[in-house]
């Protein structure tokens, strides 16, 4: 029997707005985040700790990673989460600041370990026509670019069973799982046994997923979509498997460029969605990725005119095209949004998704800070120059000065989860129950709950009561007709990142067939006050130095925090409310990179961003008759 104590102690000093006399339980706290977690065995935390972690990440199994430099080696993969260094196949050492907690190589089961088995000279893979020039290639990134244009065209031309090698594949990812299970530490460091699943629509439109196992036991072969594109099909073996004791779940990535097919109204095969449909889809993934490099899938101008922070991290063409990305259906606010609707209309919800963000490096690590960038392509955006933020020594033929097929890419993002201690086991529970949120990269902590029952913001247990009295990120809350319940968000800073600017809720619901949706700003630092008119904070001022990326030293704050009431409540409504926390700007990455290297930035991209994270919701039921 464990004995546990848990001790939660507020800062002793609290940057508040106590000298007003209107101060209410709702006036949001500003303060140095003092928390102080006490357990006789280990972290084991009744009240859970916040882990972070990486779940999309490719070595030199992936086809793609493996032909455009990303050497890493599973094994290397794990010693990088774990602090050491690795080295880029351009020469420099990538290393973190701070280890993550947890970590998942997923790379592509799609040909897995097929591309580097070519380029080993001695297999008859390598003798195949496809496989000409790859053991000889050099670092020029074009030729490798040709070589994997080479590769997809014949793996897609229906030829692929010529280049699919049983034992080649199996040989991967035994390697895979073996090495995830040799790295895992309970208690300290946390692997899961995983892949990605990359099935397309009928124009190659993403359905990609990752799939995460819970523990050591996994299948003989992952499935991919050699197998099957309709992602029905994997959810069928994902069930299967867990019939015979093989548990996992999967996480959709890029939902942005799946051409509005991610989160459609009707299934792969044109049929209307039903709840079979939808306690399966839900059954097998809780999770939606939120962003990566690739972009940022949280909404887009053209479905939230009126969210003023809608425009971070969207990519508005397919990449390397000026082809236009289709919206609609594509975003997770709005998956999120026709979810509700289809409860309201049909009683059930196939986009009950909770949150988490990753990076989909293909270098065997994450792809580190704005400040420090690695890229994410092996050789093909090693350089300000091949990623598009540094100008060319000489222009294209066109005339471009830079290079521009990454140079929209983000350095984002990173999974955080609430688990009682860093065990396969307990965070994998936390993803099941959606306890946890996504960032664009920083460390950033959110707590948030519901409930007709809360505590008070300043109340010494406000944790333990809080997780007693309602429900936290990931729950459904039941409304009660004679009753309108409150809510805690509760944000804390990166200790080294920027300070926060504005804590907000996005809230969404259903009316009339119509679906709504309305951003509040909840709490300010500053001592800045939200506009009750407009649901705003006013801007505090924090500003960016463009020549050296300094940034307001006196500006935002180390952590928000308030209990907070919707003003437009109805308990008769379905609806959602997610947390979103906005840090003061700082430069981006493309930014950095143009100033160590002695230029202006690049006019046609952003020079700063907000690094932001987003909770998974927490879902308002109305109550039946």
């Amino acid at each position: 029997m464990r004995a546990l104590k848990s001790l939660f102690l507020l800062p002793f000093l609290l940057q508040t707005c106590s000298d007003s006399p209107n101060q209410t339980s709702e006036t949001p706290i500003s303060a140095d985040p003092v928390v102080i977690t006490e357990s006789v065995d280990g972290e084991f935390n009744v009240n859970r700790n916040a882990y972070f972690g990486e779940l999309h990440v490719h070595s030199m199994y992936s086809y793609d990673a493996f032909i455009l430099g990303g050497i890493a080696s599973p094994d290397e993969a794990y010693q990088f989460a774990k602090g050491s260094a690795i080295t880029h196949a351009a020469g420099f050492d990538m290393q973190l600041d701070q280890p993550f907690d947890f970590y998942a190589v997923t790379d592509h089961a799609y040909f897995l370990g097929v591309m580097r088995e070519m380029a080993l000279g001695d297999s008859e893979l390598s003798q195949h026509p496809v496989a000409e020039g790859i053991d000889q290639i050099g670092d020029d990134p074009m030729p490798r670019r040709q070589i994997f244009f080479n590769f997809t065209d014949f793996a897609n031309s229906g030829n692929g069973d010529e280049i699919m090698d049983v034992e080649v594949i199996t040989t991967a990812w035994n390697d895979i799982v073996e090495t995830a299970n040799r790295h895992n530490d309970p208690g300290n460091f946390t692997t899961f046994v995983a892949y990605e699943y990359t099935g397309t629509g009928p124009n190659r439109e993403m359905l990609h997923r990752n799939v995460i196992f819970r523990d050591s036991n996994a299948p003989d072969l992952p499935f991919s979509r050699l197998d099957s594109d309709n992602p029905a099909d994997l959810w069928d073996w994902m069930d299967n498997n867990r019939s015979i004791g093989i548990e996992s779940l999967a996480i959709p990535h890029n939902s942005n460029y799946s051409e509005g097919l991610m989160f459609d109204l009707v299934d792969y095969n044109g049929n209307p969605l039903d709840s079979a449909y939808a306690d399966q889809r839900m059954r097998n993934e809780p999770l939606v990725e939120i962003t990566q490099v690739k972009g940022t899938s949280e909404t887009h101008p053209a479905l939230s005119p009126n969210d003023e922070w809608a425009n971070f991290g969207v990519l508005y063409t397919r990449i390397g095209t000026d082809v236009l990305i289709q919206p609609e259906g594509a975003y997770v606010r709005d998956a999120l949004l026709n979810g509700i609707r289809l409860q309201e209309e049909q009683d059930f919800n196939p986009f009950k998704y909770g949150i988490s963000g990753s990076s989909d490096t293909h270098n065997g690590t994450a792809v580190g800070s704005e400040d420090d960038f690695y890229g994410v392509s092996g050789l093909l955006d090693s350089n300000g120059q091949r990623r598009g933020s540094v100008p060319l020594d000489t222009p294209d033929p066109d005339g471009s000065l830079y290079f521009d097929r990454y140079a929209r890419f983000g350095a984002s993002g990173m999974t955080g989860v609430w688990a009682e201690e860093n065990t396969r086991e307990a965070i994998y529970d936390a993803f099941r129950r959606k306890e946890t949120f996504g960032t664009s990269g920083p460390r950033l902590k959110v707590r948030f709950f519901a409930g007709h029952d809360l505590p008070e913001i300043d109340d010494s247990e406000l944790v333990a009561k809080a997780y007693e009295g309602g429900v936290t990120m990931g729950g459904d809350l039941i409304a009660e007709s004679d009753g309108v319940p409150s809510f805690i968000a509760w944000a804390a800073k990166d200790p080294n990142s920027a300070p926060l600017q504005r804590l907000q809720i996005i809230k969404g619901w259903v009316e009339g067939g119509e679906m709504y949706e309305q951003v509040y700003d909840i709490a300010c630092s500053d001592r800045i006050v939200v506009d009750p008119t407009t649901n705003r904070c006013d801007d505090n001022g924090a500003t960016v130095n463009l020549e050296n990326c300094s940034i307001s030293s006196n500006l935002g704050a180390s952590e928000l925090r308030v209990k907070w009431t919707d003003p437009n409540y109805d308990p008769t409504r379905n609806a959602f409310y997610y947390v979103r926390a906005l840090e003061n700007p700082s430069c981006r990455w493309s930014t950095w990179d143009a100033m160590r290297a002695g230029v202006d930035p690049r006019p046609d991209v952003p020079a700063t961003i907000q690094e932001r994270l987003w909770s998974s919701p927490i879902w308002i039921i109305p109550e039946r008759n």
